[in-house]
């Protein structure tokens, strides 16, 4: 069950004191809670995480809690480091681990994952669908996080991926483009491979925009819905086959033109 406790101190307290009373909940959990990303509070007029539990709370301090067991109970999937630029990292984000975490924790996502395990600063330029898998990019200063994220935003970066969609389709370049949600959006979708066994095809799929679930909802519109696809399609036994393998930019950091792909031993989608 999800329960939400929004306090205002009328003591000096510490935070698991106060959030402890107000909850009925142990200080151990919510020590854990607060460690996850599941406690806010206002700090210099922004709504913040607040993660440590011994903190010493003045009078009118204002908490929330979004306190959810069975968030708080998902351990996240590794990580995988590609590649280390300094200002920016790259990582092979897996399947389930969302890009960033929501008001109810973030322990299960890219994003803490990554500044957990670099102790930097960490920023989100762009997202990949938690049920996808992938290249993301992380910022770790926020001129590069800006410089990047225009990269995206003005569509300067060349991004692909494989889908493994049901039914057997043989295309080359076929353009999609199928508005979505009322705004313009550009996929090309080119067969590598077909099974009859399992009745699915492997395509390769490059993308000009980067409008929400763009890629699922362009191949459901012609038939072909990405096996496992629980929104677009069907649920299956793996999860959804779609798989960010290669980002293509000139780098506003370092003047150069970069190339990033997953190191073959994370590019297959394995069988249907």
């Amino acid at each position: 069950m999800r329960r939400k406790f929004d306090i205002t101190t009328d003591q000096p307290e510490t935070a698991s004191e106060a959030l402890s009373q107000a909850s009925g909940l142990s200080r151990q959990r919510i020590k854990d809670a607060m460690n996850k990303g599941a406690c806010w509070w206002t700090l210099k007029g922004k709504q913040v995480r607040l993660r440590r539990a011994t903190k010493e709370l003045k009078v009118g301090t204002r908490l929330q809690l979004y306190y959810d067991e069975n968030v708080l109970n998902r351990k996240p999937e590794a990580a995988n480091l590609i590649a280390d630029k300094s200002r920016y990292s790259v990582w092979f984000k897996p399947h389930g681990l969302l890009a960033q975490g929501s008001q109810w924790g973030d322990h299960c996502s890219l994003l803490r994952c990554v500044e957990l395990e670099l102790k930097r600063p960490c920023f989100l330029i762009h997202r990949l669908d938690a049920d996808a898998a992938g290249l993301m990019l992380i910022a770790h200063d926020p001129k590069a996080a800006g410089a990047l994220s225009q990269c995206f935003a003005g569509r300067t970066m060349t991004k692909h991926y494989l889908a493994r969609v049901t039914g057997i389709i043989d295309v080359q370049d076929q353009l999609l483009d199928m508005p979505i949600d009322g705004k313009a959006a550009i996929s090309r979708a080119s067969t590598l491979s077909t099974d009859e066994t399992t009745g699915t095809s492997l395509l390769q799929v490059t993308i000009e925009t980067g409008r929400k679930h763009q890629i699922r909802k362009h191949l459901e519109s012609i038939g072909h819905p990405i096996v496992g696809d629980r929104l677009y399609g069907k649920p299956a036994r793996v999860p959804l086959q779609l798989l960010a393998t290669s980002l293509e930019f000139d780098c506003p950091l370092s003047r150069q033109r970069v190339k990033l792909e997953l190191p073959e031993a994370l590019r297959s989608l394995g069988p249907a």
